[in-house]
């Protein structure tokens, strides 16, 4: 009973994780040129993003953008290390689609170490936007809930493989958290950024971000977790371009801005006055 166990559990049958020998995954993710380069290129940009972001955020002051600073540092901090992770096969597995889906009985590569990025990643994005836009505890608190919900009910949806009804729920689940987000980012805390003097870098960043994050549940339908109308190679390159972009010049533009309006900024993490200010 025990071996049976500890077989299953080093396999992932136990818990139904795509934990295959990382060699033999590792190989599928090498022969496959398009998804390969779209991994490696997104290690070096990471690399290059947070040698830059230091030098950026060097005599940055205010106890609010230094905030700002270190959520936006987080973000190609934590992609580094979730991208090593995908090229390395740590985080990627072989699925057997499910019944009814149009690989069925297929196994697909799945490099669902994405999902742990953006569990990481898109709520630093969102902490450091909602510090930019000075909102209050409780909007920044939900925004991030509903973020972190929508990643995780993301990533249900691209390991079942007991039913594709159920991969299909998850996705909608999903993008019901999404949609809680985009509430937020378009009708929350406009008026928040407005109130705090950031409204038009707020609005640039918010723009970007809404238009960019909409990719995603975009490309997963269309990609080999969904409809498989575009390769996993294919797909991948098109998540890698939507973080190069929703990520890395996200957060140029934002730290190029805080750098240069520091005391804009002013006050604490949550827009108040600074303590011993008049």
């Amino acid at each position: 009973m025990i071996e049976t166990f500890l077989t299953e559990a080093a396999t992932g049958a136990q818990f139904g994780a795509p934990l295959q020998a990382q060699g033999e995954v590792l190989t599928e993710i090498q022969n496959d040129v398009l998804l390969n380069s779209s991994l490696w290129v997104n290690i070096a940009l990471a690399g290059l993003s947070i040698l830059l972001f230091v030098y950026m955020g060097r005599n940055v002051q205010g106890e609010r953008a230094k905030l700002i600073w270190v959520a936006t540092l987080l973000v190609p901090l934590v992609s580094i290390s979730s991208y090593t992770s995908l090229a390395s096969g740590l985080t990627v597995g072989l699925l057997e689609m499910p019944a009814g889906h149009a690989l069925a009985g297929q196994e697909v590569l799945s490099p669902w170490g994405r999902y742990l990025t953006w569990t990481f990643s898109t709520p630093a994005i969102l902490a450091a936007l909602g510090l930019l836009a000075g909102t209050d505890f409780t909007k920044l608190f939900t925004a991030i809930t509903m973020d972190v919900g929508m990643c995780i009910t993301g990533l249900a949806a691209a390991l079942i493989t007991s039913s594709v009804l159920f991969r299909w729920l998850f996705y909608a689940i999903s993008c019901a958290f999404f949609l809680a987000v985009v509430y937020i980012l378009l009708f929350e805390w406009p008026a928040d950024a407005a109130a705090a003097g950031t409204g038009e870098i707020f609005g640039t960043l918010r723009n970007l971000t809404v238009v960019l994050w909409f990719g995603y549940p975009i490309l997963w339908a269309l990609g080999s977790e969904g409809l498989a109308l575009l390769s996993v190679g294919v797909t991948s390159w098109g998540y890698s371009g939507l973080d190069i972009l929703a990520k890395y010049v996200f957060a140029f533009l934002l730290l190029r801005w805080v750098a240069n309006n520091d005391r804009t900024l002013g006050g604490d993490a949550f827009g108040g006055p600074v303590p011993g200010d008049d």
